[in-house]
């Protein structure tokens, strides 16, 4: 399929904004639609910007844009959002808002970032909701639902996360030693991770596929890169 629309939640973000470099330069997408709270310094002719309100997502007389895959980009920290019912807004019902208007508005795929270790069942409340969260994405009836459960993310943030950079320290130092089974533990790029959902996009398959780190890692693997 050519002539593709694009659109993505949480451009801004470290995988988000990696998403949006690479639509833009990809010829399948013709255009390329962002959903966020404030513009971003991008000019490019294929892009339409969508500043929102998330918590008006839906009302009345709000229109939401077409697209034919949509990339889910949200996310948030607990220390960010400084309490679970705040997290959970961003999480889940925010992910899930979109996810549903998308369906409503006629998009074929929805492309979803989670986490490694996402379960319902989970005792860590971060998991547990990313978990919730993949749960009512997969009941949608998309074509397709693609799910990412990336490692500890690797990539320039806007914010600084210490307690984030001294993980991704110790695992890099480790890494060698997650091999087979434990190689999905290793820290990932976030540009390694928006490749393979553009490539996994393109590619379209149907029905419910989730992806580990260890997959994405391979399917988003860039030939003399680092």
């Amino acid at each position: 399929m050519t002539d593709r629309i694009a659109l993505i939640a949480g451009a801004s973000g470290l995988v988000g904004s990696h998403c949006l470099a690479k639509l833009l330069k990809a010829p399948e997408y013709t255009r390329v639609i962002t959903l966020g709270r404030r513009p971003l310094p991008h000019d490019d002719p294929k892009l339409e910007q969508r500043v929102v309100d998330y918590d008006q997502l839906g009302l009345a007389g709000v229109d939401f844009p077409h697209a034919d895959d949509v990339f889910c980009c949200l996310g948030t920290t607990m220390k960010q959002a400084g309490s679970e019912a705040a997290f959970r807004q961003v999480d889940f019902t925010y992910v899930l808002s979109v996810a549903s208007l998308s369906l409503g508005s006629g998009a074929r795929q929805f492309l979803l970032v989670s986490s490694l270790g996402a379960s319902p069942q989970s005792r860590i409340f971060y998991s547990r909701v990313k978990g919730e969260t993949e749960a009512a994405v997969v009941a949608l009836p998309f074509e397709g639902r693609q799910i990412f459960r990336p490692s500890i993310l690797v990539g320039e943030r806007r914010e600084h996360r210490t307690g984030e950079s001294f993980g991704v320290t110790v695992m890099r130092g480790a890494a060698f030693a997650l091999v087979g089974p434990l190689r999905k533990y290793r820290p990932i790029a976030a540009a390694t991770v928006a490749e393979a959902m553009v490539r996994v996009a393109l590619r379209a398959p149907r029905g419910i596929n989730v992806y580990e780190s260890d997959e994405i890692e391979r399917l988003g693997y860039i030939p003399g890169s680092t």
